[in-house]
């Protein structure tokens, strides 16, 4: 794959390193924009249908991303509407335990931390030992050792989206499956980058915010809710997501059947007329590209950072553990970190500075020219 940023309008002096903070929008996303809004200037030509076929497509475009049927996908407004979805309908076990990881988005925090306090079970932050320099690998284990009959739901991210981290789904879903737990995964900094399989991965459910991986636009989310929650009851009480809400002149006929999986745990409006056709480009591109092709973009465009950066002493995780598209770099000390913040920001590099670490993540619309400006800032910095 070579550079895709000709399919995007970022602006020619913008050295954009942040994906993980925000995708831009592709331009077809845009045209998509444009369109739906002019339509909306006169209702009479929105029908029927059109409350309904735009979000099928961006569920089967989801679903073959993530390797599942569209009927176990649902459109959310955000990943916090997703796990509340989900955890209302999982009772905990007696005496039970919920683990998640330390540093976990909050969204994913406070959710697990609710249903503990109403469901009387332990809540377990999982951490990397104290004396590792590069923790992948024992995080990794630590996690999987704490899985034990008394856990309910394992809740955790596919990425670290503080240091890129990846977490093993293939083993911590076998052991999920082996004890009886929910496997609870937010794919946000993964999903349309990496690869994604729910079924190999004994993911019970995978929420995904739409405005980083998928090129999306904010305010929407997705999510796969496997067949486990069938019987479950959604958040609120949509028409929509009764059967037959597209016979218009049936609707107070009142269908108790909800639609059929996970459609009944699809957010009130959500034919969004202006997101969704947004959503359904930024999916359908994805499928074009294939989220290996990304990945493996990715990782050619950052070997000279990581060559430069080794050659100061920096490590680096083993690679079933790094991801290419989002890492963080704890440099050396005698990199002055205001000076290097105060470099990137004239120099138009866009990326995110936590404490002594640089988190960078990038994606198809990055070139060489990108790179090179980062190392270079960094080197001016080296004192």
């Amino acid at each position: 794959m070579k550079c895709q940023k000709h399919l995007f309008n970022i602006k020619e002096n913008i050295h954009y390193l942040n994906c993980a903070y925000k995708a831009p929008l592709l331009k077809s996303s845009e045209e998509a924009c444009i369109k739906a809004l002019i339509k909306e200037r006169n209702p009479s030509d929105i029908i029927a249908d059109n409350f309904f076929n735009v979000t099928e497509e961006v569920r089967g475009y989801f679903a073959e991303i993530i390797n599942s049927s569209s009927n176990n996908i649902a459109i959310i407004p955000s990943t916090s509407y997703g796990f509340s979805s989900v955890l209302n309908n999982i009772e905990g076990k007696k005496n039970g335990n919920a683990i998640t990881i330390q540093d976990e988005f909050p969204s994913g925090y406070f959710s697990i931390k609710r249903w503990c306090k109403e469901n009387s079970n332990e809540l377990l932050l999982i951490n990397p030992d104290d004396d590792q320099i590069l923790i992948g690998e024992n995080w990794n284990d630590n996690l999987i050792n704490q899985i034990t009959e008394q856990t309910s739901i394992v809740l955790i991210s596919s990425v670290h989206w503080m240091n890129g981290i990846r977490f093993n789904l293939e083993k911590i879903g076998q052991k999920c499956k082996k004890v009886g737990a929910k496997f609870i995964v937010d794919g946000t900094q993964s999903v349309g980058v990496l690869k994604m399989d729910v079924n190999k991965y004994n993911i019970s459910a995978l929420i995904c915010a739409s405005y980083k991986w998928l090129f999306g636009p904010y305010s929407v989310a997705l999510a796969y809710i496997n067949d486990d929650f069938n019987q479950g009851k959604p958040l609120e009480e949509s028409w929509m997501n009764r059967v037959n809400s597209e016979n218009f002149s049936a609707l107070t006929n009142y269908e108790d059947t909800y639609q059929s999986n996970a459609g009944k745990f699809n957010v009130g409006e959500s034919s969004n007329f202006i997101l969704m056709p947004m959503l359904r480009e930024s999916l359908k591109q994805i499928m074009k590209w294939k989220p290996n092709e990304i990945e493996a973009y990715c990782k050619s465009l950052i070997q000279p950072l990581i060559n430069y950066l080794e050659s100061l002493g920096v490590a680096f995780e083993k690679e079933k553990y790094f991801s290419n598209h989002l890492f963080a770099l704890q440099l050396p000390a005698n990199i002055n970190m205001e000076l290097l913040k105060n470099n990137l920001i004239k120099n138009n590099i866009y990326t995110s500075i936590r404490g002594n670490y640089l988190r960078v993540s990038v994606n198809v619309f990055n070139d060489e020219k990108d790179i090179l400006k980062l190392i270079n800032v960094i080197k001016q910095t080296n004192i």
